[in-house]
């Protein structure tokens, strides 16, 4: 009985979780952007990748290595 509701919250928790992301809006992707060097890609990449998620497409994330000094 104890497994089963554990399992049952989990499972409505990760759901209620998942429903309540938002994605980024327009006047947020200019403010990250106008600080990058090439602007306009940025912004390009970002909606880009907005609409991906939007319909369930995976993007791809880059992964930079940590460089100790």
């Amino acid at each position: 009985m104890k497994l089963s509701f554990k399992v049952f919250s989990l499972i409505f928790l990760s759901l209620l979780i998942a429903l309540e992301s938002y994605s980024i809006s327009n006047s947020q992707i200019l403010k990250i952007c106008t600080k990058r060097r090439r602007e306009k890609a940025c912004i390009k990449r970002l909606k880009l990748n907005r609409e991906l998620i939007y319909k369930g497409k995976p993007i791809e994330i880059p992964v930079y290595p940590y460089k100790s000094k």
